[in-house]
């Protein structure tokens, strides 16, 4: 009787147990599909409600990213010089000519650089934007050098504008072609052949290491080394190594080349009446005449085909020049060295550009093609310029070989 109390009990159990568990079961899974929407409806609500935070929050994140890129940018930059800045800040522009200057300032535009102008019939300076940079110690001539080591190689009688030198294999090149592209091995060879004292005596001859100016306020002169550098004399005349060039002194060599060998002293009258006293004054003769038609055809290439074509604006008005680009002391240099061939009012102009990796030889050469075509645009090649009658020689001695 007992047992069978006891079994009835746990069949009861039993099925009390396998009716609720599927119930139970079912309220399990609508409590928990109930909270998933739940979830679901929250997060909607959430993402409703905080869309302008979110936003800000990433743009302020990506801020911070791009700034930090921007400082570790900056504190690894190779270059120490701004490429950009403005150039006439401190310059004073009394006795200049103010349509030169004109031209000068708008063609150089933002650039930290500098912008010489100079009449090569008197030696007389037009114009100086960025005088300051103009008149310091002066910087690594890079591949400007090239020009005096063409006229040493040419009047020692090393090579005329035809000569082939084998550069390397059976790469060969003439003068005219290394110039207009200037080629690096070409002139490291021209080095070689002429030894330093040669290389030496010319580029001291020319100018070099010495004032250009006659009592220019602040000018300072370049350097040129007393002895061969380290890296050979190669280096020398094909990068400028060892050597310190000033605007001046290149604009000097420049009005030689363009009046046919006449090195004057370069005066920069600063009053009317300084204008007005003006007189030519010479420094010394120099013996290129016969080498530059040997010379020329390379620098009008430079513009035409090779380096400096972005100075080039018209086949009527033809440009020669030089281009240099190097680095000095973590300052990226771009040099051009210029003279024009039309009408009465032939021009010097040198542009030194001074910053980071955007500047560059051409780059200064396209800023004297725009000085040339600002004044030819106002007929400035075509006016007739006074000048005075008469040229001082001058007795200081110099160069002795």
């Amino acid at each position: 009787m007992v047992l069978k109390t006891v079994v009835r009990f746990l069949v009861l159990v039993l099925c009390a147990i396998l009716l609720t568990d599927p119930a139970s079961a079912a309220a399990t899974k609508r409590k928990k599909g109930h909270r998933r929407a739940t979830a679901r409806t929250s997060a909607a609500v959430v993402k409703k409600s905080l869309p302008a935070k979110s936003a800000k929050s990433k743009k302020r994140v990506l801020s911070r990213r791009a700034s930090s890129k921007r400082r570790r940018r900056a504190v690894s930059s190779p270059w120490t010089t701004p490429t950009y800045a403005d150039a006439t800040f401190g310059d004073n522009i009394e006795g200049e000519d103010p349509v030169v200057r004109r031209a000068a300032v708008e063609a150089l535009g933002p650039y930290n650089g500098t912008v010489v102008v100079a009449d090569p019939s008197s030696g007389r300076i037009l114009s100086i934007v960025n005088q300051q940079l103009a008149l310091k110690s002066g910087f690594q001539p890079c591949s400007t050098i090239k020009v005096v080591a063409a006229l040493a190689a040419l009047s020692e009688g090393i090579i005329d504008r035809d000569t082939m030198l084998r550069l390397y294999g059976r790469t060969k090149m003439n003068l005219t072609e290394a110039l207009a592209h200037s080629n690096n091995p070409y002139f490291a060879s021209l080095g070689v052949k002429l030894g330093y004292d040669r290389v030496a005596y010319y580029a001291r001859l020319f100018g070099l290491g010495e004032k250009a100016g006659l009592n220019i306020e602040g000018e300072h002169p370049g350097i040129f080394p007393e002895s061969v550098i380290k890296d050979g004399v190669g280096m020398m005349t094909s990068f400028g190594e060892g050597i310190s060039l000033t605007p001046l002194e290149l604009a000097g060599l420049m009005v030689a080349m363009s009046n046919g060998g006449t090195l004057y002293y370069l005066q920069y009258p600063r009053s009317e009446q300084e204008i007005n006293e003006f007189v030519p004054r010479v420094k010394r003769h120099l013996d290129i005449a016969p080498w530059l038609p040997e010379i020329k055809p390379g620098m009008q290439a430079a513009v035409e085909y090779g380096t400096a074509r972005r100075a080039h604006y018209d086949d009527n008005e033809p440009i020669l020049g030089k281009t240099g680009t190097c680095s000095d002391n973590r300052t990226h240099l771009g040099w051009f060295g210029s003279f024009n061939e039309v009408g009465h009012n032939k021009l010097v102009v040198v542009v030194l550009l001074t910053g980071g990796k955007p500047v560059n030889g051409p780059v200064a050469a396209g800023v004297a093609g725009g000085v040339y075509k600002n004044l030819s645009g106002r007929n400035y090649f075509a006016r007739q310029r006074s000048l005075s009658p008469f040229g001082l020689v001058s007795t200081q001695s110099c160069c002795a070989q």
